[in-house]
């Protein structure tokens, strides 16, 4: 009898210590050993850390989960946790607050997840960790002070991220942040110190130069996993091994020229040439007063390591184009600035009498653009240098394939905008700017093209609206580029009734209102829609007729 009474208090026991024991998740493994209580999820659907977990827990393991991000408070209940593997998931972000409540965590590992950053100051929370994997994820920074709070770190792995310069002083500080082993006089810093920075894409440049000397160094007591760190960028150091590569000290840039000062004769050619030595290589760019008007090509090449020479070349030089032209040189330490002055001096011609009607203005300077749509039309904008010095009136030319004249305007001196309305759909304009009273020149026109008439009033404002700007864009280049001429397979007038059958109205010239210089005009805006543009089969036009009959 007394037997069975044993039993039945043996199996009271077991039953009531087994109810203690919390359920474990589901698709997940619970488990107990001499190492404590350990948790296992692996290749589950977890989108978050998990709140209700075994009490006392020494050891969590979530990999290849939808684990995205470790927000505040991730682990306010797992005071206890000295391991935590991260795995393999999708973690983008840890949040500052993310490692609260870990104090007696010794190992974090995130390897192969999607961190750009790490919030380091985070590792205050986490006085214990000897152990950071980063290895396999997009870190591509790493600040002054990132292991300060890291003081009995002993392993660190930033392997395979996307680092390209660190600072010399990262790691060596972390030196001086570790604890010693022993208090007193002969106390030392660990000695056993393991970094692992293999497979990042490192610039070596200047910037380097200090973690290069840190790596070559034989008395630091840090013990590279692999010691054989190679430079990817720039080319000329493509390969080379940290061992092999000598880097120069930072500077910034150091500008000079050949000649501060240029004179030529209108019309000729010139290049204006700026040489650059900088460490780590200078970025070069040029500013003077007319560039927003004109355009010229910039040429930059690398001379020698550490030495570009930029060229900025003027075809046929213009009056206009005389002036103070800058070489700004910059990179990461500093900007320098140089000043060529260009002279254009104009070119020597018989004195010929002109009609009085008709003042030359062959020396003038004209670009016309089309800067803006309108609700009903666009906006022309232009800029004009002559040699006289008397104020300048424009005469501004506006046709179409559908006139049969030309709309002549007068605009007086301080006006430089121009708005042209009431634009006919499925019809190409041209619009000329001359000073006086001239008649237009080659090479001082735009020419836009409107889109087709699909409705009522306000579906044509919304089609002419989106056409207009953009065959505008395409013509705000270079005075007296033809290109809507140049593109179409026909002549202006079978291009319009080719487009638009039904549309064969009057005669009509765009009706214009003079404007004042407004500079938000300078704007360029393009918008691009699959149904503009002219059909060129015959079953688009038998389509077109069907929809009149209808």
């Amino acid at each position: 009898m007394a037997s069975v009474s044993h039993y039945c208090l043996l199996v009271l026991v077991f039953l009531d210590s087994h109810a203690a024991q919390p359920s474990c998740l589901p698709g997940c493994t619970c488990s107990e050993d001499s190492f404590g209580r350990a948790l296992q999820c692996m290749s589950t659907s977890l989108g978050m850390i998990p709140r209700k977990l075994p009490e006392e827990l020494k050891r969590l393991r979530i990999e290849n989960s939808p684990l995205f991000e470790l927000p505040q408070g991730s682990f306010i209940n797992m005071s206890t946790l000295e391991y935590l593997w991260l795995n393999f998931n999708n973690i983008t972000v840890i949040h500052l607050g993310a490692l609260e409540h870990l104090s007696e965590l010794k190992e974090l590992r995130l390897e192969g997840n999607k961190l750009r950053s790490v919030p380091w100051t985070a590792f205050q929370a986490t006085p214990l960790l000897r152990v950071l994997d980063l290895k396999h994820n997009r870190i591509d920074v790493l600040p002054e002070l990132a292991l300060q709070f890291l003081v009995n770190l002993t392993y660190l792995d930033l392997s395979s991220n996307r680092l390209t310069v660190v600072s010399k002083g990262v790691f060596s500080n972390w030196l001086a942040y570790q604890k010693p082993h022993q208090p007193g006089c002969g106390a030392r810093i660990h000695s056993g110190l393991v970094l692992a920075l293999h497979d990042n894409p490192w610039l070596c440049d200047c910037r380097l130069r200090g973690l290069v000397q840190f790596v070559k160094s034989n008395s630091i007591p840090v013990i590279l996993v692999n010691s054989y760190l190679v430079c990817q960028h720039p080319l000329s150091k493509a390969g080379q091994l940290f061992h092999e590569t000598e880097l120069s000290v930072c500077m910034k840039p150091q500008i000079s020229t050949s000649n501060a000062s240029v004179t030529i004769q209108m019309g000729q050619n010139v290049t204006l040439r700026c040489l650059a030595q900088a460490s780590p290589s200078p970025t070069i760019v040029w500013t003077y007063p007319l560039s927003m008007w004109r355009e010229f090509d910039v040429l930059t090449s690398s001379t020698a390591e550490d030495t570009a020479l930029s060229e900025l070349v003027i075809p046929a030089a213009h009056l206009v184009d005389r002036g103070n032209y800058t070489c700004v040189a910059s990179n990461s330490i500093g900007r320098s600035t140089l000043v060529i002055s260009l002279q254009v001096q104009p070119a020597q011609t018989l004195s010929v009498p002109h009609s009085a009607f008709f003042p030359s203005d062959g020396n003038a300077y004209v670009d016309l653009r089309v800067v803006k749509q309108t609700v009903h039309g666009i906006l022309l904008e232009w800029f004009a240098v002559a040699d006289t010095p008397e104020e300048k009136w424009f005469t501004l030319y506006i046709a179409s394939d559908e006139t049969l004249k030309k709309e002549v305007v007068h605009i007086g001196p301080g006006i430089n905008t121009y708005a042209v309305d009431d634009l006919l759909p499925s019809t190409k304009y041209e619009a000329c700017l001359s000073l006086g009273g001239q008649p237009p020149r080659r090479g001082r026109c735009v020419v836009f093209v409107t889109g087709r008439d699909h409705g009522e009033l306000e579906g044509r404002e919304r089609l002419l609206h989106i056409t207009v700007v953009l065959c505008a864009v395409l013509l705000a280049v270079p005075v007296g580029a033809y290109v809507w001429a140049a593109q179409a397979p026909c002549s202006c007038r079978e291009w319009g009734l080719h487009c638009c059958p039904h549309h064969r109205k009057a005669p009509r010239c765009p009706r214009a209102v003079p404007q004042h210089r407004d500079c938000s005009y300078r704007e360029h805006i393009a918008v691009c829609e699959d149904r503009l543009g002219h059909r060129d089969d015959e079953g688009d036009e038998e389509k077109d007729e069907e929809e009149d009959r209808g």
